[in-house]
């Protein structure tokens, strides 16, 4: 398989969610990422459910196979003082070097980057922890569900009236992996201009805060903090989800002008409604916005969301249903642009998973394989690559280097 990064190799101290998110990017553009894991502490990915067939199983863990496809896995410990060597000797002949721990944790087990540098001088290497490498915070460990409220966008979600909530997902930690793979991407076209390798300190929690510049900018225009609004704006009504037909069915319906609140009100069978003086134009739609959701609601319990979607759309409409993640694996334009992929994974075999969301012309990006089992790539690594003995790797694995 040839991509734009075919040739480049990346030693992956990562886990967790954040940090195998950055390496996966780069896998799916076609570098080698060898990634480093211990048994002794098992990545909390693979301990997170679902897990195929139900029980707990770090080799089946659903969370962890979507988030490291394409890689290669070996069990090294790098705690102790003979693994971090040979973390250097990974490190020498590779081309870049992602690690997403709490401040100061490379350092303390000799693997920061004035360490690393020294085998490997043109080494790009990143951090990527919760707080950054220095400020009064950065030791503290960071997990991408406290990003959310410590970046602002708790306090941006929610219904007016209401308390702040959550975004629903751990957002900090797949923004803050697309964060860095742009970053590291940018640093290997500085080597390939200057010849020189860098180091990159970047903070999950500066990422996070990074996507809400408007929010900010509220503040510094006009000192106010923007109110919880749902899933309304200003500037548009009808603006939201409504409830359909079915069990937690559900359609987005959006009118953007004058029209398409007419038009709305005509494929509802209700045209009258254009010319209520509660909704005649966007001020009046805004002052009596709950009496209106209401109305459109009454028409939308009536009818399927995807024959209502139809409807809607042939009229002008924007209009989409919300969809479960059964309907999104089986969603008809997904299948025919081929996002989804199957590749064969030792344990649990050939799943559908998310796969790469871009298509390139002259460098064809493909996911080579399914996320690997714990140690699936001990023998290439250590004997091929690192040109280990047998004998010799089988006593690092009895001394406890290897696992």
């Amino acid at each position: 398989m040839a991509g734009p990064l075919s040739g480049i190799r990346v030693a992956d101290f990562t886990w967790v969610w954040a940090g195998p998110t950055c390496t996966m990017q780069l896998a799916h553009m076609g570098a080698e990422v060898i990634r480093m894991e211990t048994s002794s502490r098992i990545c909390t990915l693979r301990m997170l459910p679902p897990w195929y067939g139900g029980a707990p199983n770090p080799n089946r863990a659903g969370y962890f196979n979507q988030y490291n496809q394409g890689k290669r896995a070996i069990l090294l410990n790098i705690a102790d003082p003979e693994g971090a060597a040979i973390a250097k000797r990974l490190v020498a002949m590779s081309d870049i070097a992602v690690e997403n721990f709490a401040g100061g944790v490379m350092k303390k087990l000799g693997l920061d980057y004035g360490e690393l540098v020294k085998v490997r001088p043109e080494l790009i290497m990143m951090s990527m922890s919760g707080f950054g490498q220095y400020g009064p915070e950065s030791a503290y460990v960071s997990y991408g569900p406290a990003q959310v409220p410590m970046s602002g966008l708790s306090q941006l979600t929610g219904y007016k009236g209401m308390q702040p909530m959550h975004v629903g997902m751990s957002y900090g930690d797949p923004n803050a992996g697309l964060h860095a793979a742009f970053a590291v991407i940018a640093a290997l076209f500085h080597r390939e201009r200057t010849g020189k390798g860098q180091y990159i300190d970047m903070s999950q929690w500066e990422s996070s805060m990074a996507v809400i510049g408007e929010a900010f900018m509220n503040h510094a225009m006009n000192n106010e903090q923007p109110e919880r609004n749902g899933n309304r704006t200003d500037r548009m009504s009808p603006h939201g989800q409504f409830m359909a037909a079915g069990d937690d069915a559900w359609i987005s319906i959006v009118c953007t002008d004058e029209k398409d609140w007419r038009t709305l009100c005509d494929v509802m069978g209700k045209p009258e409604l254009a010319d209520d003086p509660r909704f005649r134009s966007l001020s009046d739609r805004k002052a009596n916005e709950d009496e209106l959701e209401m109305l459109i609601m009454e028409w939308t319990l009536q009818n399927d969301p995807f024959k209502a979607t139809a409807q809607l759309q042939a009229a002008g409409i924007a209009a989409y249903p919300a969809l479960s993640n059964k309907q999104v694996l089986s969603n008809q334009h997904m299948e025919g642009r081929g996002f989804f992929v199957e590749k064969e994974h030792l344990e649990v075999g050939s799943r559908r998973h998310a796969g790469i969301p871009w298509r390139m012309s002259e460098t064809e990006c493909e996911i080579r394989s399914a996320a690997p089992i714990m140690g699936q790539d001990n023998e290439y690594v250590f004997g091929e690559l690192l040109g280990y003995s047998s004998d010799q790797i089988a006593d690092l694995t009895e001394r406890g280097v290897i696992k």
